[in-house]
């Protein structure tokens, strides 16, 4: 396989994993903020997650490369003030 359609599955994957582990951070935390906890909290907070994660794994593919750049511009700005002068 080539580079890079394995640098392709690898930014999928990435965004899978991060996707869904964000996803289910954040929605546990904002259904024990908004409800609380008792014996129906895990029936609230699963379905939240999966609308978490079907919004945040297609966003997380979208907004990567851009997050990436924006990165990179910020860094590039911050080595260069940063950079002793010679």
């Amino acid at each position: 396989m080539s580079k890079i359609k394995l640098s392709r599955i690898r930014q999928l994957v990435f965004g899978f994993y991060m996707s869904g582990i964000m996803s289910l951070l954040m929605s546990g935390v904002i259904t024990f903020i908004n409800t609380g906890m008792d014996s129906g909290f895990a029936y609230r907070w699963i379905p939240a997650f999966l609308v978490a994660w079907a919004v945040a794994f297609p966003l997380v593919t979208f907004i990567a490369p851009l997050a990436g750049r924006m990165t990179a511009f910020t860094m590039r700005r911050f080595e260069n003030e940063h950079t002793p002068a010679n």
